[in-house]
């Protein structure tokens, strides 16, 4: 089963309340009450969401964590990849060289075009689309005709 950690769910999550008020500081007390995370998973996942990019910090009484850039600009791909890694389906969807098999592998080019394809999806959905109600229903009902 392809599936995301709990951390990346949590980060997407916590950048969920801060997309909700996108120009304000937010400390990692505040946002772990407001998500019921416990306060050491939100200070790592701050640190980590900073590190890669993602949110900008301010040190200070008044400071916090902030969106590097609007919710709209930040895709699920984006989010992912700072908290996983680099998207890949297989291990030989990473790169050349990673499998003894690949020179007469017959599946290595259809994993990577479902990791292109899953990349383009989550390269479609912003975190402004994961903030709003029913964002998700929608566009699924529209892919399903």
């Amino acid at each position: 089963m392809l599936r995301i950690s709990k951390l990346t769910d949590y980060a997407t999550l916590l950048l969920m309340h801060m997309a909700r008020a996108p120009f304000e500081t937010h400390s990692a007390r505040g946002l772990a009450q407001r998500s019921g995370l416990p306060p050491p998973v939100v200070a790592k996942l701050l640190k980590l969401l900073a590190r890669e990019g993602l949110l900008t910090s301010q040190r200070g009484a008044a400071g916090g964590y902030g969106l590097a850039r609007a919710p709209e600009r930040i895709s699920m791909a984006q989010i992912l990849a700072a908290v996983e890694g680099p998207l890949a389906v297989t291990e030989c969807a990473l790169g050349r060289g990673v499998c003894d098999m690949e020179k007469g592998c017959a599946t290595r080019p259809h994993w990577q075009l479902i990791g292109h394809a899953l990349q383009v999806a989550l390269d479609a959905v912003s975190l402004a689309d994961m903030t709003v109600p029913r964002a998700a229903t929608v566009r699924l009902q529209r892919l399903e005709k």
